[in-house]
């Protein structure tokens, strides 16, 4: 099974870069993973939230296969313990499935159209926190479900 970060925005920002990197590495040991950062759309001062939310969507839409398993970061989701998302990434696991992607959509979310691709949408808090702090605490929890997965003693330590 493959596991792909998306997120909408610019590059890592440097406060948050070391620790991104440090723990991708660290979940290639259990899974391949890699990041997909999806450059801001063009002209997007001059669009309104609506279509900047209909151009980012279609640029998300068009890279995603029809058997990828979307998982939308929104603080409206449904929230999990460490060990509910072990468990979850393992279920995704036995099912066989080839690619799970989690998707952080743009400063204004996502259109509906990306919410109806979905199948499922995670909550890693009801706050709302900036992109390049999702994207550490995205890839540590999913580090730290790997070894909840393997009964190592990095999410007691």
């Amino acid at each position: 099974m493959k596991i792909q970060f998306w997120s909408v925005g610019k590059p890592h920002e440097a406060y948050a870069k070391a620790g991104i990197e440090e723990f991708t590495k660290r979940i290639n040991n259990y899974f391949t993973v890699d990041w997909l950062i999806i450059p801001p759309v063009k002209n997007a001062a001059n669009l309104s939230e609506t279509e900047l939310k209909k151009a980012e969507a279609t640029v998300i839409l068009q890279q995603i296969k029809k058997d990828d398993h979307l998982i939308l970061l929104d603080e409206r989701g449904k929230q999990f313990s460490s060990p509910e998302l072990a468990q979850w990434i393992q279920q995704r696991a036995n099912e066989s499935t080839k690619r799970i992607i989690f998707l952080i959509g743009g400063a204004f979310g996502v259109d509906d159209s990306v919410m109806k691709r979905a199948d499922h949408t995670w909550s890693l808090s009801k706050l709302v926190f900036p992109h390049m702090l999702v994207r550490l605490v995205l890839a540590e929890q999913v580090y730290r479900a790997c070894t909840i997965l393997r009964n190592e003693k990095y999410h007691h330590s």
